[in-house]
């Protein structure tokens, strides 16, 4: 498996990669979600955002995807990178974001098409391994509208190993999951850090890996 996932990522993993975040707020409605929030991570490092039920863990991570705006603050990556931050990263929400009218593997493949760049875009067998990863082989045929919430979590995230990005930003990973789908997840998530990758992860439940927290409501600065 580990040469299969080579091959998918390729270059796409930027070793050294750091990311810094300062002054961080987020107004929405007019209201302040949370303000003068700050993190670092470097390659390798995962940050577990936790918090009560409205204390912007969501937010968080959509702002840091470029769907909110920043009322304050700024995000920097070194080294530089002509790509945009929305570009260098995957975004998993709540919503799976897969179609229903779809089989797993159209929605996968739309989306390695939607989110691949020049000669990095997945071919046909590489959508089939990411699906066969996250056991999905023996449904990839079938429409999403039949596959129960844990299947279809699974199609939401086996786009993190079809299309490399190195920072991925997961809402409620392992969510629907169950234990043998878990394990699978965090399998993959602990690969992702081995090779450089970095991971923000909002989460009520633990997430069993080597991480830096970050609680809203709490303490405002994971650096």
């Amino acid at each position: 498996m580990a040469e299969s996932r080579n091959a998918l990522q390729g270059n796409a993993i930027f070793p050294g990669m750091n990311i810094e975040a300062s002054g961080l707020s987020v107004e929405r409605g007019g209201r302040a979600i949370f303000a003068d929030l700050g993190f670092r991570l470097a390659a390798g490092e995962a940050l577990v955002v936790s918090g009560a039920n409205g204390a912007g863990k969501s937010t968080l991570l959509k702002a840091i995807a470029g769907l909110l705006p920043l009322a304050q603050g700024r995000i920097t990556v070194s080294p530089a990178s002509e790509a945009r931050l929305a570009e260098l990263c995957h975004y998993v929400g709540h919503a799976d974001a897969v179609k229903p009218s779809l089989t797993a593997l159209e929605n996968l493949s739309f989306l390695a098409a939607l989110l691949a760049t020049g000669a990095a875009r997945p071919g046909l067998a590489e959508v089939e391994d990411a699906l066969a990863r996250l056991g999905l082989g023996e449904v990839a045929d079938l429409p999403c509208a039949y596959l129960s919430a844990g299947q279809k979590r699974r199609v939401a995230l086996a786009r993190l190993i079809v299309v490399g990005r190195p920072l991925w930003l997961l809402d409620e990973p392992l969510t629907a999951l169950d234990a043998a789908a878990q394990i699978i997840a965090l399998d993959i998530m602990a690969a992702h850090l081995a090779e450089g990758g970095l991971i923000v992860a909002a989460t009520h439940a633990a997430l069993p890996i080597a991480a830096r927290e970050l609680a809203l409501g709490g303490a405002r600065d994971a650096s």
